[in-house]
């Protein structure tokens, strides 16, 4: 070591106690120092703070910090006030300040006793605090979180753009630029926007090997699946993310109803209940917080055993975020989430209010996360593809430790699909985005392909032996592999690399995995967690389709008037022996299980018996009730014949999810009497044509229903009908 190495060692051990740097962090401070501009990339926990508080500690001057959030400065600043005796050593400039708190800052500023200086950036664009911090001597910038520069960043902040203005007033000082998260777009976005393109960059490996991915399909059973989860990892920590407050508060009550300590956390709350929540997960009073993304900004829990996704993230940025809160310590850490494309649409959903630039970034992300999602390669190489890095999932750390590379789906030959993608992409000139080089495949026109003539030329619809899903998981596969890229000028759209070029020249064995199908049908959404270890009892499922067609012909009516399937699937999977366990399963009420559960009670009671079956006692989901409050309201406003419009409104629901409602009260066994309702909509003679088809029908499904009567009768008229027809003949 040269004088200069011992200097940063010694300060090292002196403030931190610390007698070795971490990864990157040794070159990352003589670049400092040297005073040079410097871009940092490191994911959480990785020690991107220590990078410019130890320089800031040793260096004349002051350093400004900029940081968006004020719970992470405060964070920050105790941090360091506790390794000096001297409380100036750190401040936050911000609007939290009276008077005469900014008046101490300032003179510990001028007196040379500050050393870190943070501030949020709205801060800095106030011309009092320009003029001063022009006046007193600044060792360096440093932007924290600088992804929220850019639009493609998860975490887009509008007053991050304005920063090299202000930072060219303070005079010629360097610029240390820190982000947990960069794909190669943001990366580019930071470095052009603080005009600092000769900057020493460090990026560390994004790989977390002792990070274990999985993602299952999103069912109706998704919160027994989540109780099994957790109950298998009992007495650890966990965080459960949901997209929304609503959402949060419903999953922590369910857990907590089921005997899991469990708390909430989102935005919604008051500021003393967050903070609460927070300390009894970080004292391990509680085991779950259950947040929307509010929550993990500066939380610096070393063991967090799982982090499951109940709603699947916006971008793969956020994902990478969320998940990196596990297993910080190293040791291990689970990363479950539940995938279905109708939470995709959701959030497609809610982009469309927004101004176009932002929908077009907003729906290239979200793709990303799909392609995530669907891929059954390896998903650890996925995700650090996505950051720009290679990876090795033959031999590189933590290659085993994913779903796709542990139950890997079979693999084809598709040596000659990869020319045939690459020769399209080469022969329409590199203008289009995936979508397009598909649509061109298979021989599919829209607006864009049309614009350009695509659909005219001899290639188009050369692959349509093979479809949309088959060409859309091989390109994903081919970009992983480097023979195409995405352009970052403008992102989403897909080149050819010269390894593309090559492999044209001279094709090699290309072996690809197609995509997981992930189903979840309404009437089929209970995929009994066969996914998660637990299924339904086939020779069980047998008796109980056979004692219901019994029961169905002795009252006249069609099977699934007695039992849907998935309640069936659900009573095979949980054993009830009383009638009042049937109210557990799925679509059965108290009402149902009293009319036709005495039979199914039995049966099971006697093959439990007779095969020695251990119950699963911890299946048994109690419900927390949140929705009773509604099902009471739409059965009273029924009965008083409110219009549906009305009750839908009151309750702030769509009509879509109003029916819904309704059809769970009906086959949970209760009765509903909407025909004032339904005899507005359709005559005597059309109600009979629907209800003869119900009773005679094998299956209660509205899509057989709409193909049967072809257009006659609308979607919603059917499913109204089908409430009537179920509440007459069945309860």
């Amino acid at each position: 070591m040269n004088s200069n190495e011992i200097e940063i060692h010694k300060e090292l051990k002196k403030y931190f106690g610390f007698s070795q740097f971490k990864g990157l962090q040794e070159e990352v401070i003589k670049s400092i120092l040297d005073k040079k501009n410097t871009f940092v990339i490191m994911p959480t926990g990785g020690g991107k703070s220590l990078c410019y508080q130890l320089p800031a500690l040793i260096q004349e001057g002051t350093a400004i910090v900029v940081s968006p959030l004020i719970a992470l400065m405060k964070n920050q600043v105790d941090a360091i006030r506790s390794l000096s005796s001297e409380n100036g050593i750190a401040h936050v400039l911000n609007s939290s300040l009276t008077k005469t708190e900014i008046a101490q800052v300032k003179k510990d500023i001028t007196s040379g006793l500050t050393k870190l200086l943070y501030v949020a950036p709205e801060s800095l664009t106030k011309e009092e605090y320009v003029q001063f911090l022009q006046n007193v001597p600044i060792s360096f910038v440093a932007i924290d979180e600088a992804h929220c520069i850019s639009e493609w960043g998860h975490d887009f902040r509008p007053e991050y753009r304005n920063l090299k203005h202000i930072i060219k007033q303070l005079g010629d000082v360097p610029i240390i630029g820190l982000t947990a998260t960069a794909t190669p777009k943001v990366q580019e976005d930071i470095l052009k926007n603080l005009d600092m393109s000769d900057a020493n960059t460090f990026k560390a490996s994004f790989n977390r090997p002792n990070l274990y991915y999985e993602v299952r399909t999103k069912t109706k059973n998704i919160e027994s699946d989540i109780i099994r989860f957790i109950k298998q990892h009992k007495g650890k920590s966990g965080i459960i993310y949901c997209l929304s407050r609503k959402k949060v508060e419903a999953i922590a009550e369910v857990l907590q109803v089921n005997g899991i300590s469990a708390v909430p956390y989102h935005a919604g709350l008051d500021a003393k209940t967050r903070a609460k929540h927070q300390d009894m997960f970080l004292m391990e009073d509680v085991d779950v917080v259950v947040a929307t993304i509010a929550f993990g900004m500066g939380i610096d829990k070393p063991d967090v055993r799982f982090v499951i996704h109940h709603d699947i993230p916006k971008s793969l940025e956020s994902y990478y975020q969320e998940t990196g809160r596990a297993g910080r310590d190293g040791g291990e850490g689970h990363c479950l989430a539940y995938y279905s494309y109708k939470d995709v649409e959701k959030l497609e959903k809610f982009m469309s209010g927004k101004p176009v630039a932002e929908q077009e970034i907003g729906f290239a992300l979200l793709q990303e996360v799909v392609a995530y999602a669907e891929t059954s390669m390896s998903r650890r190489k996925f995700l650090l593809h996505y950051f720009g890095e290679e990876f090795d999932s033959e031999t590189g750390e933590g290659a085993d430790m994913d779903d796709n590379v542990r139950n890997p789906k079979t693999k084809i030959e598709a040596k000659e699909q990869v020319v045939k993608l690459l020769e399209i992409v080469r022969d329409t000139k590199h203008i289009y985005k995936s979508k397009e080089i598909v649509f061109t495949l298979i021989g599919r026109v829209n607006a864009v392909i049309k614009a350009h003539r695509t659909d005219s030329q001899s290639f188009f619809g050369s692959g349509s032996d093979h479809d949309e899903k088959y060409w859309m998981a091989l390109l994903r596969q081919v970009l992983v592999a480097g023979y195409l890229s995405k352009d970052i000028e403008t992102y989403g759209i897909i080149k050819i690399t010269k390894a593309g070029l090559d492999f044209i020249k001279k094709p090699v064995s290309f072996m690809m995995s197609e995509d997981h199908e992930y189903n979840e049908t309404e009437d089929e959404a209970i995929v009994t967690a066969s996914k998660s270890g637990g299924t339904a009892d086939e020779v069980l499922m047998g008796m109980l389709r056979e004692l219901r067609k019994k029961v169905a012909k002795k009252l006249g009516v069609p099977p699934f008037v007695v039992f849907q399937d998935p309640s069936l699937e659900d009573m095979a999977l949980k054993y009830p022996i009383s009638i009042a366990e049937l109210y557990n399963i799925h679509g059965v009420g108290e009402g149902k299980a009293k009319k036709y559960g005495g039979d199914f009670v039995a049966l099971i009671n006697r093959y439990v018996e007779e095969n020695d079956i251990i119950r699963p006692d911890d299946l048994v989901v109690k419900s927390t009730g949140v929705n009773s409050v509604n099902k009471l309201y739409i059965i009273q406003n029924i009965d008083r014949k409110l219009s549906l419009n009305d009750i839908a409104s009151a309750k702030g629901l769509s009509m879509d999810a109003l029916i819904k409602e309704m059809e769970q009260i009906v086959y949970s066994g209760t009765k509903l009497n909407i025909k004032y309702w339904v005899d507005d909509m359709l005559d005597d003679d059309q109600q009979e044509e629907i209800h003869e088809y119900f009773m005679e029908s094998e299956s209660d499904k509205i899509e057989d229903a709409l193909k049967e009567f072809d257009g006659e009768y609308d979607i919603d008229e059917l499913r109204l009908m089908r409430i009537k027809f179920i509440s007459e003949v069945a309860n």
